[in-house]
């Protein structure tokens, strides 16, 4: 099996293939597509970011200020697509690249042409994305897609150019992450090392192997659900147009049937390598490994029976709120078993506190609010007053920034020193993580207060009762913002060989490290799980 002995060092299976761009273009060394997934992730988390924040600018207070509503609208659903599809998904699958191969005894991924056709479907769909904002500059359509990221009908039967562009971006994507899952599955069934059954695998390969999974089974629905919409623009159908017999919440149905499960799509990987850094900064082997199998199991199940309680206010049965609601409430039970085990597994540990444990902590806490937010959500009566209004969009934050792009945070500062060989500056990532968690806090507690008190999203003006919380919001944005330069610096340091050489085992006094970096990590005696040697 793989070690972590030399844990530097790159493959090199890639040293034959041509110097320069060609062999990024050509390359089938899973390191090296990891790398390029997790590079792609991080410039269009700031592409992402820079967008939202001209709209907390336009926010800044009351009246237009800075963009006209279409204006405002656009950079709404752009920076939502970007961000789940562009940023959080292809760091999720730059991290399956890198570590998968390792934690299994795999020499690589099973289909490594596969793997490289994968990544190079990303660039040209975020340009797909963004190009109509270029446009609009020549006088070609009117900008980008205007129609918020779930592209609702009939609003986007209705739309300019950019939703066309919006839909074969959305293809592009799709596929590519049809092709990373189908190789993830056969990476993980086909490829591991004599003696590692499935009981065995560390749980980051576990929360993969569950995504590939939502991903196959609601990517085509999604892919259709565009598809009809395509149809319906440009070639005389029906499907979501009522006056000639369509369905507007038919496209509903379709895009939250994917839309749902994406959420833990997103989520899954995380909750798969959280358990490793809360392992090695408590110097506790996993806690509940068995039961925190079983409860990925049970949450990927039961994510594709839930969809409706995205849009629990357009008139269903009451019989169909109710299933919703209960369906809803009860993947609660299998998270808060998760939590339970993260919280074990810190109990009485000889803990530590570098960077990627603060962010792995901090982790549990804020998601832990979006999870709960999300239990208030679930109630049918108490919906009424929430959708879409602000509370939904601090709820989801909580959810995807704090449950998301944190856990990829810890990620990334805990296997920055194997990826690169190099440490990053550690009072710089400390000083970023307090940042990011106090200004993320500071940004949506205040759209809490905002939603329960009525104001909705999505528009670009609002009352003057709502001026301060949003004010607080909007400084607290640019702060948010601007602290994750502190994160690509000490990156971009790290990758120019600027850090300290890292050990072998390079998180002083943790011990089993090397298990943590790259095999899988001794389980507790009640998991009957032997230890892997």
């Amino acid at each position: 099996m793989t070690t972590a002995t030399d844990v530097h060092a790159h493959d090199d299976h890639h040293e034959h293939h041509p110097a320069g761009i060609m062999r990024w273009l050509t390359t089938t060394n899973h390191k090296d597509i990891g790398t390029m997934y997790l590079t792609f992730s991080l410039i269009m988390f700031l592409v992402g970011g820079m967008m939202i924040l001209g709209v907390r600018a336009e926010l800044f207070k009351p009246g237009l200020q800075l963009m006209r509503p279409e204006f405002f609208n656009q950079l709404i659903g752009v920076h939502a697509l970007v961000m789940i599809f562009a940023a959080l998904m292809p760091a999720a699958t730059g991290f399956a690249n890198w570590l998968l191969p390792l934690q299994l005894g795999a020499p690589d991924m099973a289909l490594p042409r596969l793997n490289n056709w994968g990544f190079w479907l990303l660039p040209p769909a975020a340009i797909l994305l963004t190009l109509p904002f270029t446009l609009a500059l020549f006088g070609i359509g009117d900008g980008a897609v205007a129609t918020g990221w779930t592209l609702y009908a009939p609003l986007s039967v209705q739309g300019g150019l950019g939703v066309d562009f919006a839909i074969f971006s959305i293809h592009l994507l799709g596929i590519s992450s049809v092709l990373g899952s189908i190789n993830i599955i056969v990476t993980i069934f086909n490829m591991r090392a004599p003696g590692m059954t499935l009981m065995k695998m560390p749980l980051f390969a576990w929360g993969w192997l569950i995504t590939a999974f939502l991903l196959i089974a609601t990517i085509p629905v999604l892919a259709g659900a565009v598809t009809m919409l395509l149809t319906d623009r440009h070639f005389g159908t029906h499907f979501f147009d009522a006056a000639g017999g369509g369905d507007p919440i038919l496209f509903q149905h379709l895009f939250w049937f994917f839309g749902h499960p994406e959420v833990y799509i997103l989520l899954l990987p995380v909750w798969g390598f959280i358990p490793h850094i809360l392992s090695a900064f408590t110097r506790k082997p996993v806690y509940g490994y068995k039961a925190q199998v079983y409860s990925f199991w049970a949450i990927g199940i039961l994510s594709v029976v839930v969809w409706a309680h995205h849009f629990l206010t357009v008139g269903m049965p009451v019989p169909a709120l109710l299933y919703f609601m209960y369906s809803t409430m009860s993947i609660s039970l299998p998270l808060a078993v998760l939590f339970f085990c993260w919280i074990a597994n810190m109990w009485k540990g000889s803990m530590s506190f570098e960077t990627p444990m603060l962010f792995a902590t901090g982790w549990i806490i804020l998601f832990g609010i979006g999870g709960l937010t999300g239990l208030v959500l679930a109630d049918v009566a108490a919906d009424a007053q929430y959708h879409h209004s602000y509370f939904v969009v601090a709820h989801f934050h909580y959810t995807l920034f704090a449950g998301g792009i944190m856990g990829v945070m810890a990620g990334v500062y805990f296997w920055l020193p194997k990826m690169t060989g190099r440490m990053y500056n550690e009072k710089l990532g400390k000083l970023h993580f307090w940042l990011t968690a106090i200004a993320f806090n500071m940004t949506f507690i205040p759209q809490f207060f905002l939603g329960l008190a009525g104001m909705p999203r999505r528009i670009p003006d609002y009352a003057l009762q709502f001026a301060d919380f949003n004010m607080i919001s909007s400084i607290s944005a640019f702060v948010l913002g601007l602290s994750q330069l502190l994160f690509v610096y000490n990156i971009v340091s790290c990758v120019r060989g600027h850090g300290e050489k890292a050990a072998d085992k390079p998180w002083e006094g943790a011990e089993g490290l090397e298990w943590t970096l790259s095999s899988p990590p001794p389980y507790h005696s009640f998991t009957e799980q032997p230890v892997i040697k």
